[in-house]
């Protein structure tokens, strides 16, 4: 593939005809064939219109498939509407229009014929309980257009071409969208090469970035204005995390505490918590951390055994936490302890606004009746990863968030939809840096006098990276306004981060095979970007957890009836 073939040019012979109505046609298809999955699953696992917990594990398999597909079919949801959006503004060029066909193409081929939930696990409509007449419904002459025309060899080298240039297609951003995403990119590309450099170290973001980070608002970006912040919505959010994130995932996390330390105050805290800490987080004047998991607990929150004991004015905390991120040069720790060891699961947690001295690398936790250590970890590193051990550590009475007891649980998951949604934009940025390296280096690299781009194989990798990119990113915005816009959206935003981790990871693995043997070379930013991507597919929810609450929440729904 030399130069001149890398110029585009457009190939009619490979664009599916009115392929808006297309995948809307097939878009009803895959709607109903999912109707019928959830409908074969809930009379195994609610016979009753009632979820049985013990059925629903022992169908574990089954239900997390339905939760992929699930994820699918909303996946080529957005991607319509990103079509649409695109046609309306005379901006749905030929490449949107194959990335839009591609998708469709691949995601309706995978419901049929085997959706994989992970490397070694593949769900197939069998294993769902779909019907053979359900199955031949699905069958539509438009499903069968997409599914043979939609994601070919020949679509994929077409694609190739027109990314060559680092074009990735209209990612269906309005103005303002556009214009913040064009000065974060801009931010966020001078801290390139010291990322990196980092990441080797193993060390700590400089306070230099936190400081510009929070000059332009990062921190406070979704706070109301009223409380010092500037008042923007998730959406937002998505955009300048995606754009930190592209150039190194600790810039786009820098951000992710005080959007959860934020929310848990804007949401369940008094007036004088609020205006005691939310001017100050969104300044970046306060750096908080999130002090939830605990060794052996993992995602089983209920059975944390942290304990805060009521002594006068204040709370003693005694107990151990783990995997917390940022956790030594930070000022504020949300931390989740048990304050009534009589009340069994999650209505005996309280949640706290703990103060804390600034550490360093020498004495980590300067505070009396706190010490801590570092987590060795692969990647992730920026803000490093440390065990916390309590044993009498004072928080004032006045800092038990919402001065009530016992709703610390409660506070904790109604932050959930948007820290969910913000990793799912960090994958997003991981995603499209693992493409980017790879198409620079499969345009740098020479191999049997050609660039590696001329591969078929090569070309091909890059192309589906493009588009599975694009769908995990509609996939996230529609989480976002859907947040924006009051409405319920745990499943959504569980659904962006399951598919958005899974794509960082898959391109990051793809990016790393197409630098061949120097992708495993540390000084390729490659082999970093691996490390960092590996993350993603487990905090904020692992992917098993990520699945099952999102068939729960489909299964309880009753929309299969």
């Amino acid at each position: 593939m030399t130069d001149a073939a890398l110029a585009p040019s457009q190939d009619d012979s490979l664009l599916v005809a009115e392929p808006l109505e297309l995948t809307a046609r097939a878009l009803a298809a895959a709607e109903a064939l999912e109707a019928a999955a959830r409908a074969a699953l809930s009379r195994r696992v609610a016979p009753g219109g009632k979820i049985d917990s013990a059925a629903l594990e022992r169908e574990q398999f089954a239900a997390h498939g339905l939760a992929w597909l699930a994820t699918y079919v909303s996946s080529l949801r957005e991607m319509n509407r990103w079509a649409y959006r695109l046609s309306d503004e005379g901006s749905f060029g030929e490449l949107e229009h194959l990335m839009l066909q591609a998708a469709y193409g691949e995601y309706l081929q995978q419901m049929t014929g085997g959706l994989a939930i992970s490397q070694v696990e593949v769900v197939r409509p069998n294993d769902l309980g779909v019907a053979a007449e359900d199955l031949a419904a699905f069958r539509t002459p438009a499903v069968e257009t997409l599914v043979e025309r939609g994601n070919t060899a020949a679509v994929r080298l077409r694609l190739a071409e027109l990314i060559a240039d680092g074009s990735f297609g209209a990612r269906g951003y309005d103005e303002t969208e556009a214009m913040i995403a064009d000065q974060f990119r801009k931010v966020a590309d001078a801290w390139v090469e010291d990322a990196h450099a980092w990441h080797l170290a193993d060390a700590l973001i400089p306070m230099e970035a936190i400081e510009q980070l929070a000059e332009l608002g990062v921190f406070g970006l979704t706070v109301p204005e009223e409380w010092g912040g500037l008042g923007m919505g998730k959406t937002a959010m998505c955009v300048v995390t995606e754009e930190l994130s592209r150039a190194y995932i600790g810039l786009g996390s820098l951000g992710t505490r005080s959007e959860i330390a934020a929310e848990l105050i804007r949401l369940g805290g008094t007036e004088a918590q609020k205006r005691k800490y939310l001017p100050k987080i969104a300044s970046g004047e306060i750096l908080p951390t999130a002090v939830f998991t605990e060794p052996n607990t993992g995602s089983d929150l209920g059975s944390l055994r942290t304990r805060a004991v009521r002594d006068g004015e204040v709370y003693k905390v005694t107990g151990s936490k783990t995997w917390i991120t940022h956790a030594a040069r930070t000022d504020l720790m949300t931390l989740l302890a048990r304050t009534d060891p009589e009340e069994p699961g999650y209505k005996g947690l309280s949640m706290f606004l703990a103060e804390k001295p600034r550490g360093n690398d020498a004495d980590p936790f300067p505070a009396q009746g706190m010490r801590g250590g570092e987590i060795e970890v692969l990647g992730y590193r920026g803000m490093k990863e440390y065990e916390i051990g309590f044993d009498g550590f004072e928080v004032p009475a006045e800092n038990l968030l919402g001065e009530t007891e016992g709703q610390g649980f409660k506070q904790l998951m109604a932050t959930f939809e948007p820290a969910r949604i913000q990793t799912a934009a960090r994958a997003v940025g991981v995603a499209q840096n693992a493409l980017e390296l790879g198409l620079g280096y499969a345009r740098e690299r020479k191999q049997f006098g050609k660039e590696l781009l001329a591969f078929p194989r090569v070309a091909g990798k890059l192309a589906w990276m493009a588009v599975e990119t694009m769908v995990a990113r509609q996939l996230t915005l529609f989480a976002a306004r859907e947040k924006d816009g009051e409405r319920r959206c745990d499943i959504e935003a569980g659904m962006a981060k399951l598919l958005a981790a899974r794509v960082a990871w898959a391109n990051a693995d793809n990016a790393l095979q197409i630098h061949g043997g120097n992708g495993y070379a540390l000084e390729y930013k490659i082999s970093r970007v691996l490390c960092d991507a590996r993350i993603l597919n487990i905090f904020e929810g692992a992917a098993e957890i990520q699945a099952h609450v999102i068939a729960r929440g489909l299964l309880s729904q009753g929309r299969n009836t």
